[in-house]
């Protein structure tokens, strides 16, 4: 089975070959980004390094669609939409729920948290478990916000 980074490639060959421009440009900027985010932290290209570029890609692409929305260009917004659902598909399901809640209620029992001002050290050590990639920390600093008094 090919690594994420493989199949972001291998899409990039058939949406040339498919001479698909606009997704052509959205998969080669995401692949600039990766080598980019590789070279810039002296790391090889793996999928925990693809997973974060890419989500930091998505949310920039969901900011500026927001500002795009703001301005009334619905013509930026659709072509913004189409990318994020483009690099969306590369990226694995966020943990939610339930899920989220026992990783979150161990982390603040783990810490020792008493209180939001001790938030960091809960987020601190969720960023260090191996579900690390796979949680929207967005989501997650809500959910420590509301069981922290």
């Amino acid at each position: 089975m090919p690594t994420i980074y493989e199949q972001l490639r291998a899409d990039v060959v058939t949406a040339m070959k498919a001479r698909d421009a606009a997704a052509t440009t959205s998969l080669r900027t995401a692949d600039a980004a990766i080598q980019r985010a590789s070279m810039d932290h002296a790391k090889p290209i793996d999928d925990a390094l693809v997973i974060g570029t890419l989500r930091r890609a998505v949310k920039n692409l969901a900011d500026a669609k927001l500002e795009f929305e703001k301005g009334g260009r619905a013509d930026l917004v659709a072509a913004n939409e189409a990318e994020i659902r483009l690099l969306g598909k590369y990226l694995p399901k966020c943990i939610e729920g339930a899920q989220l809640e026992a990783l979150i209620a161990a982390a603040i029992q783990e810490s020792g948290a008493q209180s939001r001002k001790e938030m960091g050290k809960v987020i601190g050590l969720l960023k260090t478990k191996p579900e690390a990639p796979l949680i929207d920390f967005a989501a997650a600093s809500k959910l420590v916000q509301a069981k922290l008094p």
